[in-house]
């Protein structure tokens, strides 16, 4: 059997004139976290509500575990959990009482029921809340209330959107420390527009903005293909800019002080070399020379606003 759980091919989603999600495709394989990621407004929540079968594409397929999502919806939406932005509870029951309902109508035999039940109240850490009115409960918790919705029938793909929206830090490092247990036993596509998160839990990582993805690359790749290309120089005795920028391989030089440079340099022409040697010889007195070090913020941010651009230039 392949080892691909999910595969989306050339997803589109119209409003009208507005092309909310344009021609997205990726795959998604067993035991992996992929991490969609976007802001505001750039697709997210359209593409996860077409891949949980929530909301039907204008055009492309959706294959979850070998089943058409569109074709054959029962038996693809039986492999999926799905956590949308705001969970679905019904706060007036119990947490138990919900999450027996939640395993009756995901057709869970009758003899396995409660052992299901048991197990995501377990995994999801409701051992202690499980007796009490979901509409009593904090908000971090009824967040947990709705992974374990997700999870009840042990789907291959869970998709969570958003997950740690409006929890307080405390509340979303605990739902973090559950998303990775998680993914020990289901892949999971986890839609987000926080970074650390997606830099703690994700093997994988999409960029989607104005509907187009524009980006799929591991996080390793993702951090490699832009790597750093610049430097933090300090000069005690700096000569005129114009002698920085003249040393072969310097695109720019950003000054930052009087006495502190960023180098901007090509990365193939790296000029660490020929500034330790000028600076010796010519007496700048070198201080500081550092590799800048580039958050998954700036790269993402880079990321996004380098296709912005190409989008108003018509490239």
């Amino acid at each position: 059997m392949s080892s691909v759980l999910l595969s989306a091919k050339e997803l589109s989603r119209y409003y009208g004139q507005q092309h909310a999600v344009q021609n997205v495709s990726f795959e998604i394989k067993k035991g992996e976290v992929l991490g969609f990621l976007g802001p505001n407004g750039a697709g997210k929540s359209t593409t996860m509500k077409m891949l949980s079968g929530n909301l039907s594409p204008n055009h492309g397929e959706i294959i979850i575990n070998g089943y058409d999502l569109l074709t054959e919806p029962k038996q693809a939406k039986s492999h999926i959990g799905y956590l949308p932005e705001q969970p679905p509870l019904y706060k007036e029951l119990t947490v138990k009482e919900f999450l027996l309902f939640c395993a009756k109508i995901n057709q869970i035999p009758s003899s396995s029921i409660n052992k299901s039940v048991d197990t995501a109240i377990d995994r999801c850490g409701l051992s202690q809340v499980h007796r009490r009115l979901i509409g009593n409960l904090s908000k971090g918790y009824q967040q947990r209330v709705g992974i374990a919705q997700a999870i009840i029938h042990t789907p291959a793909v869970v998709i969570l959107d958003e997950p740690t929206s409006g929890l307080d830090p405390i509340q979303i490092r605990e739902i973090r420390h559950l998303i990775r247990d998680i993914a020990t036993e289901h892949s999971v596509i986890l839609s987000t527009h926080i970074l650390p998160e997606v830099e703690m839990l994700c093997d994988r990582v999409q960029i989607i903005n104005q509907g187009q993805l524009i980006l799929s690359d591991t996080i390793e790749g993702f951090s490699q293909q832009m790597q750093t290309s610049s430097l933090l120089l300090g000069l005690t005795i700096p000569p005129a800019i114009n002698v920085l920028q003249n040393i072969t391989g310097v695109l720019r030089v950003d000054p930052v002080t009087n006495t502190l440079f960023n180098i901007h340099y090509t990365p193939d022409n790296n000029p660490t070399n020929e500034i330790v040697a000028q600076a010796a010889t010519q007496h700048w007195q070198l201080s500081q020379l550092t590799p800048q070090q580039h958050s998954l913020e700036d790269i993402f941010m880079k990321i996004i606003r380098d296709e912005t651009q190409h989008e108003e230039q018509g490239v």
